[in-house]
């Protein structure tokens, strides 16, 4: 099939080149190919400022990233691409896991941008959040019911990445009979992720690694998870041997459901929740002479957009000096942010600095990420955009 051609300003294609996907709406050529010629999703050549080619993307004319590539070929994104790109991304997973829970497609770093899917076992929660996705809709559900034969596909349309694409957001069951929860099995540990009224697909599988770390120091010892969501950091502490654990959520359905999960897993005698603002939470901790032997800091990214850093950077130097408030002597914190904005010198920056503060001796033991099921595309930055490090704080 012919596509037609999106030509790039002299010296804009150096990214593409170096192994980047996206392009934006100021590096192309709009006199000689205008992005009103294009219709969201269609897919099109892209060329050098003097024709030569360099791959094949998708367009959305209305959008800042207004295409993104997914093949240095001659190629059109069909059912046939679709399931070449599946097969190649289960493979994957297959190789990583020994059970079918885990994201099994990370967008750009399994060369699908735009496309987000999860696995639990027999059931699916797809993203799809960019226009090209959402014309590819069919064949996606084609491909993946022909590939994994899932009992449900829930599409969890309803995230902001939607709104920058002008997509409309929703939630729908786009295949069989989508459960409201579902079980999963993740560091041995049986967890319950609500698919419909949860956050993003309804479990952050990024932070398995970093869970499974927690199995090392926390036997016999408090914990506190603050932004708990559905007790993932919380319940998995209580079951590798922690005396207790209090998880921390501003959602009344979110610590409902971590409490069902910690008696899923015979440790609901040990857990407890505390519903309200972290910050607020930590306070009356503090206040009531509260200590922990270990704390999770796992916020929602405090800096969504470049306009929104120093706010946030100030709200992630609050919580974690809060949080080192409430630890005993050699206690661990195991601070992350998932805010793609926010460097890995600058949580690092976050720990130094409230130690220095609280006059607390700071050390590193370990560095963590996203797991593998989320791999880094070395080429795109944005996607490694999980930071995580344990660090014992102690008095000097």
């Amino acid at each position: 099939m012919e596509h037609q051609k999106l030509r790039l300003k002299r010296h804009e294609e150096r990214r593409l080149q170096g192994g980047h996907l996206w392009i934006y709406s100021n590096e192309v050529d709009t006199r000689q190919t205008p992005l009103k010629d294009f219709l969201p999703g269609e897919q099109a050549g892209i060329e050098t400022h003097n024709g030569k080619f360099l791959g094949t993307a998708y367009v959305n004319p209305h959008s800042l990233i207004c295409a993104r590539l997914f093949s240095r070929d001659h190629q059109s994104l069909d059912r046939t691409l679709l399931m070449h790109r599946l097969e190649q991304a289960l493979r994957l997973r297959n190789r990583l896991f020994d059970q079918p829970f885990y994201r099994l497609v990370y967008g750009e770093s399994d060369l699908l941008p735009g496309l987000v899917v999860d696995r639990f076992g027999a059931h699916l929660s797809v993203q799809l959040n960019s226009a090209g996705m959402e014309v590819l809709k069919a064949e996606i559900l084609d491909a993946l019911t022909a590939l994994l034969r899932p009992e449900s596909i829930l599409l969890r349309n309803d995230g902001s990445m939607r709104q920058l694409e002008g997509l409309p957001r929703l939630v729908e069951t786009a295949y069989g009979t989508s459960p409201a929860e579902v079980e999963l099995l993740e560091n041995g540990v049986r967890m319950l992720a609500p698919l419909h009224g949860g956050q993003k697909t309804g479990w952050f599988y990024d932070q398995r690694p970093n869970r499974a770390l927690l199995q090392r120091f926390v036997q016999d010892k408090r914990v506190l998870d603050v932004f708990s969501y559905v007790g993932s950091f919380a319940v998995q502490a209580a079951v590798f041997g922690a005396k207790a654990v209090v998880a921390v959520d501003a959602s009344r359905f979110a610590l409902e459901l971590a409490e069902k999960n910690a008696g899923l897993n015979g440790v609901g005698k040990i857990f407890s929740g505390a519903q309200g603002d972290a910050f607020d939470v930590l306070k009356a901790l503090r206040q009531d002479g509260e200590q922990f032997d270990v704390i999770v800091v796992d916020p929602p990214a405090f800096i969504k957009r470049k306009k929104d850093h120093q706010e946030g950077l100030r709200a992630y130097h609050r919580i974690n000096e809060l949080a080192m408030h409430l630890l005993v002597d050699d206690g661990l914190l195991l601070s992350a942010s998932c805010s793609m904005h926010l460097q890995r010198d600058e949580l690092l920056d976050v720990l130094r600095h409230g130690g220095g503060h609280l006059n607390r001796h700071v050390q590193i033991l370990f560095e963590g990420m996203q797991g593998p099921d989320h791999p880094v595309h070395p080429a795109i930055p944005e996607t490694r955009y999980l930071k995580a490090f344990l660090a014992r704080v102690s008095k000097e």
